[in-house]
């Protein structure tokens, strides 16, 4: 049975770790559908937030692997039902004088933010699960959806504690 997991990975933020960590998956027929990196809050190590869809079996063994390279110091699951878990989207909706206001009025029936304002057309940006930005673009969509770019999902667990707690 195949099924997506979201991986948070802590990584010393050197040269090379992002290459290899995606070299892992890549080289054993896994597409990552999703990957964002950025720093934590402590110097010097980044998380990385993966999402690939795998068998349930082999993601242990890619697991296991990433745990043996240098550079890798924590590797936690997250569950959606135990994380919080979103992405960013950014579209460039035509808009003219005519549909303008029913654009705006989709936007804020998701509580997404217009960044940018031309004649022809907005740019919304809209963060949250992919279920609800699939729905702001399927609302969107009639209008003329021009561009689209869409973040990789960035998750954390739920409650006070972190994963990077007593790491080293």
């Amino acid at each position: 049975m195949t099924t997506t997991h979201t991986l948070s990975v802590l990584v010393e933020d050197k040269p090379g770790v992002l290459a290899r960590i995606s070299g892992l998956f890549s080289r054993r027929g896994y597409n990552i559908q999703s990957l964002a990196v950025g720093p934590t809050e402590e110097e010097g190590i980044s998380r990385m937030t993966i999402c690939v869809t795998v068998d349930d079996f082999p993601l242990e063994q890619v697991t296991k692997q990433l745990n043996k390279l240098v550079h890798v110091i924590k590797i936690v699951e997250l569950e959606p039902s135990s994380s919080v878990q979103r992405e960013l989207v950014m579209m460039k909706v035509r808009a003219d004088a005519h549909v303008r206001s029913q654009v705006l009025e989709v936007t804020q029936m998701f509580r997404a933010k217009v960044v940018d304002v031309s004649p022809e057309a907005v740019t919304v940006e809209a963060t949250g699960t992919e279920d609800k930005l699939e729905a702001l673009r399927r609302m969107l969509e009639p209008y003329g959806i021009r561009e689209i770019v869409q973040s990789g999902m960035v998750a954390l667990s739920r409650g006070p504690r972190s994963i990077a707690a007593h790491h080293r």
